[in-house]
C-alpha cells in the first residue's frame, strides 16, 4: 500500500480545504440563526442552499459515487481523506456536497442495482439535488440488529406491491424534499433461507397508506440538515411491481452491499470528528487557566491531547488500509477490515470527544460549541449500520473459524 494520496487526491483535498475554511465553517453559526427564525424547523436553510449551489459550481458534488458516470469517479482510497475533511462540520459539509447519508446509499444502490427506467426516475433528480430520499430499514417492534427479523411485508398482488409495515428511525424522511423511500419488507416470509425472504421496493412519498408520523430525536438532536429521522407507517401503500429493486429475495443482499461503503463513510467523517476535537482542545487548553497555570501545562490535559493524537493517527492508517483493499479485492474481500474499522472508530472518537466536553466544562455540553452534537452523532453510530457486538460476534467467528 502507498501512503501518498495520489495528484487528484491531493488536488480535491486543496479544493475540499478552501472551500471548507471559507464557506462551511462560517455557515454553521449562520444556519444555526436562519434555522431559529423559520417556520417549521424542517424547511430548507437558506445559506446550506445558497452553499449547495456554490459546492457544485465549483465541482465539489457527489464525490462519493465511484461510478465516473454518475459521480466523481474516485475509489474508496481516494474518496476517504475527503470525507474525512467533511466529518469536521458533519451537519453541513456532507450536505452541501450531496454526499449525506442517507441519500449516498440510495444512490449507490440505485446506481448498482436500479433499471434504466429507476435511474432516470429517481437516481438523476438525486444526483442533481432536486430530491433527497429515505432508507426504510429499521423497526421498532423487534431486534433490528438482525436484519433477518424485519416484519413490514411486500404482498404481490397483481401487477402491484402492497406494502405494510412500521419503521422507525428513518433518516432524511423528514426532509420536505424527500420523495422516494426505499423500503426492505418481506416477499417470501416462510421461504427456506431467511435471507432470501426480504425484497427492497421504491415507494413515493405521496403513495396513499404512507404516513410519516413523528420525528425521533437522537439525543435531543433532531439532525436537521441531514433530514431528520421519522417513524413512518407504510398501511397496504400500493406500488407498481416495476418499483421492485433487483429481484424478489435480494434485499439482503442489496442492503449488505449498500452498508459496506456507508461504513467506510461514517468512519471517515468520525475521524474528521476527532481531529476537530483535537483542535478544539488545544484551542481551548491554551486559553484557559486554572489553579494557577495555563490548562496547557496541567498534566492530564497534555495526556488527553497526546492519546487522542496517536488513537487518530491509528485510525487512519487502519480505514485506509480497509478502502484500499475494498477497492483492490472487493468489500467481500475487505469484510474483516470493514467489521474492524467499524467497532474501533466510533467507540474511539466517543471517548475523544468525551474527553473534548470534559475539558470545555458547561461549554462542552452547551449549544456555543460543536462538541455535544458531535458526541451525540458519533455515539449513535456505536448502533448505526450494526451495532458494535454483532460485528464483533461475526469477526470473532472468522478469526476462530481458523482454528476449528
Amino acid at each position: 500500500m502507498d501512503f501518498a494520496f495520489d495528484a487528484r487526491t491531493e488536488e480535491l483535498r486543496a479544493r475540499l480545504l478552501a472551500f471548507m475554511d471559507e464557506y462551511v465553517y462560517p455557515a454553521e453559526a449562520v444556519a444555526h440563526e436562519q434555522r431559529a427564525g423559520l417556520d417549521s424547523p424542517w424547511e430548507n436553510v437558506p445559506v446550506v442552499e445558497e452553499l449547495r449551489a456554490e459546492a457544485r459550481r465549483q465541482g465539489l458534488w457527489n464525490l462519493f459515487l465511484p461510478d465516473s458516470e454518475h459521480g466523481a469517479g474516485l475509489t474508496n482510497l481516494q474518496y476517504a481523506p475527503l470525507a474525512e475533511i467533511m466529518g469536521r462540520s458533519p451537519q453541513i459539509a456532507p450536505t452541501v456536497t450531496n454526499c449525506a447519508a442517507p441519500d449516498t446509499g440510495n444512490m449507490e444502490v440505485l446506481a448498482q442495482f436500479g433499471d434504466e427506467a429507476q435511474k432516470k426516475q429517481w437516481l438523476q433528480p438525486l444526483l442533481a439535488g432536486e430530491i433527497r430520499s429515505a432508507f426504510a430499514m429499521t423497526e421498532p417492534e423487534v431486534a433490528s440488529s438482525d436484519a433477518t427479523n424485519i416484519t413490514t411485508h411486500i404482498e404481490r398482488d397483481g401487477d402491484e406491491y402492497v406494502v405494510t409495515g412500521r419503521k422507525w428511525y428513518i433518516s432524511g424522511a423528514m426532509h420536505p424534499d424527500c420523495n422516494i423511500f426505499i423500503v426492505m419488507g418481506k416477499t417470501d416470509p416462510d421461504g427456506a433461507d431467511i435471507r432470501r425472504q426480504q425484497s427492497m421496493v421504491l415507494v413515493p412519498r405521496d403513495t396513499p397508506g404512507v404516513t410519516v408520523k413523528r420525528a425521533m430525536q437522537v439525543f435531543g438532536y433532531e439532525d436537521h440538515y441531514h433530514g431528520g429521522h421519522a417513524e413512518v407507517v407504510f398501511d397496504h401503500a400500493r406500488v407498481p411491481v416495476s418499483n421492485l429493486i433487483g429481484e424478489e429475495g435480494g434485499g439482503f443482499a442489496i442492503a449488505q452491499a449498500r452498508l459496506g461503503p456507508g461504513r467506510i463513510h461514517h468512519c471517515m467523517r468520525l475521524i474528521g470528528m476527532a481531529e476537530r476535537a483535537i483542535e478544539l482542545m488545544c484551542r481551548r487548553a491554551v486559553s484557559r487557566d486554572a489553579f494557577g497555570k495555563s490548562l496547557a501545562r496541567q498534566g492530564v490535559v497534555q495526556n488527553w491531547i497526546a492519546d487522542a493524537r496517536v488513537a487518530v493517527e491509528q485510525l487512519r492508517l487502519l480505514v485506509l488500509k480497509t478502502a484500499w483493499m475494498m477497492d483492490t479485492v472487493g468489500n467481500r474481500g475487505a469484510h474483516t477490515e470493514i467489521q474492524a474499522i467499524k467497532i474501533a472508530t466510533p467507540r474511539t472518537v466517543v471517548g475523544i470527544l468525551d474527553r473534548a466536553i470534559q475539558l470545555y466544562g458547561a461549554g462542552g455540553v452547551s449549544q456555543d460549541f460543536p462538541l455535544a452534537e458531535l458526541y451525540a452523532g458519533a455515539r449513535t453510530l456505536m448502533i448505526a449500520d450494526g451495532p458494535d457486538e454483532v460485528h464483533q460476534r461475526s469477526l470473532a467467528r472468522r478469526e476462530l473459524k481458523k482454528y476449528l
